[in-house]
């Protein structure tokens, strides 16, 4: 018989306090999100305080700035419609151009999903079936692609009910749209078309790589067809759109502000931290008297309280803005032919590489790194950016060439080329340059890069 009895555990048990959870979470933070959690922390605590938000300009200096570079004139008194606001008075003074100038500056671009499901919405269908529907198009990608395999997506309903849905979208317009890849779409297209060739199907079902490649000797051999109707039916699929979804697909612009400026000056590289868009922050002075006289408890410990968590986030700011300095000054001196010659020359770097430099611990680089951007010579950069393995996926101990340098040469020699080059030329230009890939590979990092098959650039 098993007997009980207590006995006492010695373990050891480390616990963040809530001031290093805040000081973790503002290390993570990018200037615009940091901004709105100042404006935060100075709503919530009475003892901080805004001493100056250098972001900020008055309308009063703006308009001296104005006039004092001789734009008085041109502006005048119309300050209620700028120059660029879209408004034309010459246009008419008429409600009716008023009117139009309104519904232009609130319009948006129609997408991919607004314009399927307003498709859907029109046909008669059984609410199952339009519940179907929804779910599938908002699991389209911006080419009209699935990203989720619908059974996961539609698992509450029969699997019968998701494929006739499916088909129902495929003939929406555009077709080919709510399929896996642009195979498929392309054989949406041929099915819903009454004048499609009779080869067509065939040749994109069975030797759809060789007409990417241009090969159509070895197609009229392979595909036993007379050359006038391979012909016709390779014309024919050049009109369809493989990725239909991209005729709705409206680029988003994202406006970001850099955290970091790295230029280089007189031969020596200048970095400096983004400081003016961060708000200065002190003690509020009232608090700092009430903090020297003597009131009851409950007062004393509000007022102690408030002035400690408010130093503690000044102090948090600062440390975060030191270690952002530190990594970023690593970071030029291992990317230094980058800064100094461009994008070609990044080369592989991880994220223990720089930890070890500014000596703190991998998970502090990588929470600095995201979400924050870096101003270059070259161009406006993510910080993650410049973490790349190299090609041979070694990390900075492997090849010289790191993976977003590569694809950037793939770029040039696609940019160069006279004619359209194939995967297979690209990866021999690339061994001639000491850069050794497979042709599968540079395939997928022509795919990343966004450029299309040597057959599409052949034939837009």
């Amino acid at each position: 018989m098993q007997s009980q009895r207590t006995s006492l555990i010695q373990t050891q048990q480390q616990k963040l306090s809530p001031q290093m959870i805040q000081s973790i979470r503002l290390m993570a933070l990018p200037i615009q999100e940091l901004k709105e959690e100042i404006q935060l922390a100075i709503e919530k605590n009475p003892a901080l305080e805004l001493v100056e938000d250098r972001s900020i300009v008055s309308l009063d200096s703006l308009s001296d700035d104005r006039h004092a570079e001789g734009f008085g004139g041109s502006y005048g008194s119309s300050f209620d419609d700028p120059p660029d606001s879209g408004y034309n008075h010459a246009a008419g003074n008429g409600e009716d151009s008023k009117r139009l100038f309104l519904e232009g500056a609130i319009s948006t671009p129609e997408t991919l999903q607004d314009h399927l499901l307003w498709q859907l919405r029109l046909q008669p269908l059984s609410d199952d079936l339009r519940a179907i529907g929804e779910l599938l198009i908002q699991n389209l990608d911006e080419s009209g692609f699935h990203k989720e395999d619908p059974p996961a997506v539609c698992h509450r309903y029969p699997t019968g009910l998701v494929a006739e849905a499916t088909s129902i979208i495929q003939r929406f317009d555009p077709a080919g749209c709510c399929t896996a890849n642009y195979k498929e779409a392309l054989l949406v297209q041929i099915e819903a078309r009454e004048d499609s060739p009779r080869l067509a199907r065939e040749i994109v079902i069975h030797h759809l790589e060789l007409l990417e490649q241009g090969r159509t000797a070895e197609l009229l051999k392979k595909g036993r067809m007379a050359k006038p109707e391979l012909e016709a039916a390779i014309a024919f699929i050049k009109r369809l759109n493989p990725f239909p979804g991209r005729e709705y697909a409206a680029d988003d612009t994202r406006y970001v502000t850099p955290d970091v400026h790295v230029h280089l000056k007189d031969d020596e590289f200048v970095i400096t931290l983004n400081e003016e868009q961060i708000p200065v922050l002190g003690i509020n002075r009232f608090f700092g008297h009430l903090a020297e006289e003597k009131h009851d408890r409950a007062t004393d410990s509000f007022v102690r309280d408030n002035i400690r968590e408010a130093k503690w986030f000044i102090q948090s700011i600062h440390q975060r803005n030191r270690t952002l300095l530190k990594m970023v000054q690593a970071l030029v001196e291992f990317q230094r032919s980058f800064f100094l010659r461009g994008p070609k020359y990044l080369a592989p770097l991880t994220l223990k590489d720089i930890a070890r430099e500014v000596g703190v611990h991998e998970t502090t680089i990588s929470r600095i790194a995201g979400k924050k951007y870096i101003q270059t010579d070259f161009g406006l950069f993510e910080l993650r950016y410049f973490f790349t393995n190299s090609i041979s996926g070694s990390g900075s101990s492997g090849s010289r060439y790191s993976k977003e340098g590569v694809k950037q040469i793939i770029k040039e020699i696609i940019v160069a080329e006279t004619d359209s080059l194939s995967d297979q030329d690209i990866t021999n230009q690339l061994a001639q340059k000491g850069i050794k890939l497979a042709r599968r590979t540079v395939a997928k990092y022509r795919g990343e890069l966004r450029v299309d098959s040597s057959f599409s650039r052949k034939h837009p």
